[in-house]
């Protein structure tokens, strides 16, 4: 049996930090993943993973359904519209580009299978700077978005509740799982099924698109939303490997 192949788009950034010490200051600039467990879980799943972080995605993410071809899955992990609709050629040089957006969501209609994981640029993030609302993505996820920022902090940590205990994405994960501190606030499409929640809003909803089928993992796939302890988690894997294996249709 050939290897099922992912695609995951995002999870990384720069920071670049100002140190003023009295008259003098310098500067520093740091780059960090947050990939790492999400990776680890698939790669101990048996699929083939590749890594875009979001720098490389802006030229080098798919642009064509031929290109998307090469995968089963694609998941987009705190990685903003902006990064997959404008090309450094079209934005630096006016130079016309298949609209990314639009081919991912036909490549799920004709089957593909597609997961979105929260953060602050995913969904409609901080400042709803993500701007996921109104896109052709968001035609083909389970679930609708707020024009507005819809971050959900719980810095003191909320419990996510399971509503499907039967789903094969949930089976043999424990009833209580441990606390997340924030998610992105999303409200369920007809017809979707909400499989885990927290404070009421959809953890995880999936759904059919045309031949295809998608995820919404609200929450993060690691810190800062995902503490140490739900990494940690013993389902954590499993959550992963059977969430994206139901995305492709087993």
């Amino acid at each position: 049996m050939s290897r099922k192949r992912v695609l995951i788009a995002g999870e990384s950034w720069t920071v670049h930090s100002i140190h003023q010490k009295g008259f003098d200051s310098f500067t520093t600039t740091e780059y960090e993943e947050g990939v790492d467990a999400l990776r680890s879980a698939l790669l101990a799943g048996g699929w083939d993973v590749t890594y875009q972080p979001a720098h490389v995605a802006a030229t080098s993410f798919p642009a064509t359904a031929q290109e998307l071809s090469a995968y089963d899955c694609v998941i987009l992990s705190d990685i903003g519209a902006n990064t997959l609709l404008l090309h450094p050629r079209t934005f630096k040089h006016a130079e016309a580009r298949p609209d990314r957006l639009m081919v991912l969501r036909d490549w799920v209609a004709a089957g593909g299978g597609l997961i979105m994981v929260g953060g602050y640029l995913t969904f409609q993030g901080i400042d709803a700077k993500a701007r996921y609302h109104g896109t052709p993505i968001e035609e083909a996820l389970p679930v609708t978005m707020s024009p507005y920022d819809d971050r959900t902090e719980r810095p003191g940590g909320v419990q996510p509740e399971t509503t499907a205990k039967n789903h094969e994405i949930v089976a043999g994960l424990d009833a209580t799982w441990p606390a997340i501190l924030g998610y992105n606030a999303v409200t369920a499409k007809p017809g979707a099924e909400v499989l885990a929640t927290v404070s009421g809003d959809p953890l995880i909803a999936i759904g059919h698109y045309g031949k295809g089928r998608s995820v919404a993992f609200t929450s993060d796939c690691g810190p800062h939303w995902a503490p140490q302890e739900f990494l940690a988690w013993d389902g954590y894997d499993r959550l992963w490997q059977q969430m994206a294996a139901w995305s492709v249709g087993g």
